[in-house]
């Protein structure tokens, strides 16, 4: 059987440690046992992959969305002292 696992491309920072020692362990297993194995933890592997590829989507909106606010506040702020500047103004002539 030439069944090439995806386990062999478990890489640091998308699998935490405790994965890594599983798939390190499950193949130190027999032939007959890693393959029955093999295809859930391949699964595992990737939802975790998934989730931390969302993960990082999620928190890079985050901070996108931060900055956005950060902006629109200031233009908030310029927008109002604009407007208290155009009022004096008027209520001065």
């Amino acid at each position: 059987m030439s069944h090439q696992s995806r386990l062999g491309r478990t890489g640091e920072q998308e699998v935490p440690g405790e994965l890594q020692e599983l798939v390190a362990a499950v193949r130190q297993l027999p032939p007959e046992y890693r393959a029955g194995l093999e295809p859930a933890l391949n699964r595992v592997v990737e939802s975790t992959r998934r989730r931390r590829r969302i993960l990082g989507v999620v928190q890079e909106a985050l901070g996108q969305l931060r900055l956005d606010m950060k902006y629109l506040m200031f233009d908030l702020e310029a927008t109002r002292r604009e407007r208290d500047d155009y009022r004096r103004q008027l209520e001065g002539t």
